[in-house]
Formats: structure tokens, C-alpha cells, sequence
């Protein structure tokens, strides 16, 4: 089988610029090979500027060749090449899959590694050693499958998909075409059901359903994504998440839409297309949260959400009635200390009237 093997890019500043649809400012022949962060950029990679806190290492940094956007203003002079596009940062992230596309995929199968016979394989794949294929698996082309990655029995996986190492994928799983599953996630395993019994013991609810990824999912290391009770637990094109979130039974997430890490999202919830949840946002259960909603981090939502909406806070409420909140919370301690000398008042004058 074939290792991944890095081609040099060696690509002039011209036709990066040509690719991105940007200008240069400098040496049009000048060429890089790699990529580099701004702050520790070496000759002959190529870096970009789009946060201005990191405008003072454009003055000193050695890369040869920086993104940046249009209206960039140098106020010092700069010894490399700029290339200014539209968005620095989306020229830079169209770089990098370039950049990947360059690489030489793996193919083949390492051993040891187990196909059941009754399994559909398609070409191209890569399968990794210790990898487990189960039975009437469908593997679809250019998929690659690395490491110690469990696929069950009937688990149905698209084209360009990419399982990393230990990923634990359960019966009857559908999963889309170019999605990237990463190391450790788990999906498919059962949904928290358990029903109380009348010695105060917990019968567990058997769990029968799957769950289905649609395309372009991206899904980060250690998130687990538990099968429906009945049904399916359905996560729709396009949507990305990180590591470590916790997706319920019977939850549906609608396309496109982004949570950050440590986001947990109990049973049966529905939530909405474009929607952004930041870090540890809590969900409860069978809520529906609507279209293109945002979530601030640590928020703890327990009612239904309508669309377009902005909400912050445990409990969550709206942004505009949160940030009034968050102000008098800051100034309890004073605000404390105001009732206390109040209240001292008060009682001083009690004892004045009383003496009268």
C-alpha cells in the first residue's frame, strides 16, 4: 500500500494571486513551498494577517509572502510580499485545501484488518490496520478508514469519507459522502432511556432506531451522537462539530449549523438550519430551536427558541435582556452595600421618631 507522501508547493506569489483573485504588492516571483504562522513565519512559506492584534508581526516575521485583506494599510515598512484578496482568512483556509488536495491519499488495505465478505467495498479505499468492516457494510469510493475504526453490521457510508483512528461507528448507521469523522467519536450508540419501575430501580428502554449523517458533516474527536429510540437521529448536511458534544436520542440539527466544544443537547430536540452554539451550551430535551439562532457559551436553555434569535445566560434569554442582567450582577456587591447603609438609615430614623 502507498504512504502519504507531502509534494512541495512551490508556488509564486502571481499565481497564488491569480487563484485567490488578489494583487501583489512586491516580488511577483517570489515562491514559497509550505505555510506558516505569522509570528514564527520562515523563508519560503507563505502566512496571512486578517486579526489586527497580529499587524505587528507582519514587520518582523520572515515569511515570504503574506495574505492580506485589501484595505491593509501598512503604517512600517514590510520585507515580504503581500497578496491582497477580499478576506485574508477565507483566501488563507482556500490555500489549505489546496494544500491537502496535494497530498498523496493512502490506499489499500494494512493487516491485519477484517472485512466481512457480505460487506460492499468500493475502490479507491483506504483501510487501516485493525480496522473492523462488518457484515452488509457499504463502503463507498476513496474512503479512507483508519486504525482500530469499528463499522457495523448494515452501516452505510458515502464517497470521499473519512473515518479516523478509533472511531466507533454502530449498526445500521448511514453516513453521507466527504464528511470527516475524528478520532474517538462514537455514533450510533444507545440513547439515554431508562424508565423509573416502582421499587426505584430503572428498566432500560431498548433503543431500535440509527442515526443518519448527511453530506459535508464534520464531526470532532470524542463527540458522541446516540441512536434514535425509534427512528432516526438525523444530522443534516453541512453541519460541523467539535470534540466532545454530547447529541441525544431523536435530536435533528439542521443544515449548516456550527457548536462548539462541550455542547450537550438532551432527546428529541429539533434544532433549526445556520444556527452557531459557543462552548458548553446545554439543551434541554424536546425544545425546538428555530433557523439561524445563536447561543453564547455556557448557556442553559429550557424553552423553545423562535428564529433569528441571539440568547445568553443559564437560563438563556435574549441577548439585549441578558447583557442588562450581566450588569446588575456586577454591581450586587455594591448594590449590596447601598441596601445595608439604607436599611441603617431607616433604622436610625425609626429610633429618632420612636424617642419623639
Amino acid at each position: 500500500m502507498h504512504g502519504a507522501k507531502k509534494k512541495n508547493m512551490d508556488i509564486k506569489a502571481r499565481d497564488i494571486a491569480d487563484y485567490l483573485h488578489g494583487t501583489v504588492d512586491g516580488d511577483e516571483n517570489v515562491s514559497v513551498s509550505n505555510i506558516s504562522r505569522i509570528e514564527d513565519g520562515k523563508q519560503g512559506t507563505l502566512a496571512f494577517l486578517a486579526n489586527p492584534k497580529y499587524e505587528k508581526f507582519i514587520y518582523e516575521t520572515n515569511a515570504s509572502i503574506v495574505l492580506v485583506n485589501r484595505d491593509f494599510v501598512p503604517e512600517q515598512p514590510v520585507k515580504c510580499t503581500l497578496i491582497r484578496v477580499a478576506d485574508a482568512y477565507q483566501a488563507f483556509a482556500s490555500l489549505l485545501a489546496l494544500y491537502q488536495q496535494i497530498l498523496v491519499p493512502k490506499t489499500g488495505f494494512e493487516q491485519p484488518s477484517f472485512v466481512d465478505p457480505s460487506a460492499t467495498i468500493g475502490e479507491g479505499i483506504y483501510l487501516g490496520a485493525f480496522a473492523y468492516v462488518g457484515s452488509k457494510a457499504k463502503i463507498g469510493d476513496n474512503t479512507r478508514i483508519y486504525p482500530q475504526a469499528y463499522i457495523g453490521s448494515n452501516v452505510v457510508i458515502g464517497e470521499n469519507t473519512t473515518i479516523y483512528a478509533g472511531v466507533k461507528i454502530y449498526n445500521d448507521t448511514v453516513i453521507g459522502s466527504n464528511c470527516i469523522i475524528h478520532a474517538g467519536a462514537v455514533i450510533g450508540s444507545d440513547g439515554f432511556g431508562f424508565a423509573p419501575t416502582d421499587d426505584g430501580s430503572f428498566k432500560k428502554i431498548p433503543q431500535v432506531g440509527n442515526v443518519v449523517i448527511e453530506d459535508h458533516v464534520e464531526i470532532g474527536a470524542n463527540t458522541t451522537i446516540d441512536c434514535a429510540t425509534i427512528g432516526s437521529t438525523i444530522i443534516h448536511r453541512g453541519v460541523k462539530l467539535d470534540n466532545l458534544i454530547q447529541i441525544g436520542h431523536n435530536v435533528e440539527i439542521g443544515d449548516n449549523t456550527a457548536m462548539a466544544a462541550l455542547t450537550g443537547i438532551a432527546g428529541s430536540t429539533k434544532i433549526g438550519k445556520n444556527c452557531m452554539f459557543a462552548g458548553q451550551v446545554g439543551i434541554a430535551g424536546h425544545l425546538t430551536i428555530g433557523d439561524h439562532v445563536k447561543i453564547g457559551a455556557m448557556a442553559g436553555v429550557s424553552n423553545n427558541i423562535k428564529a433569528n434569535s441571539t440568547v445568553l445566560g443559564a437560563p438563556a434569554m435574549d441577548i439585549d435582556r441578558a447583557l442588562k442582567t450581566l450588569v446588575v450582577y456586577r454591581r450586587l456587591p455594591e448594590l449590596r452595600d447601598q441596601v445595608i447603609g439604607l436599611k441603617k438609615e431607616i433604622e436610625e430614623i425609626k429610633s429618632k421618631v420612636n424617642k419623639d
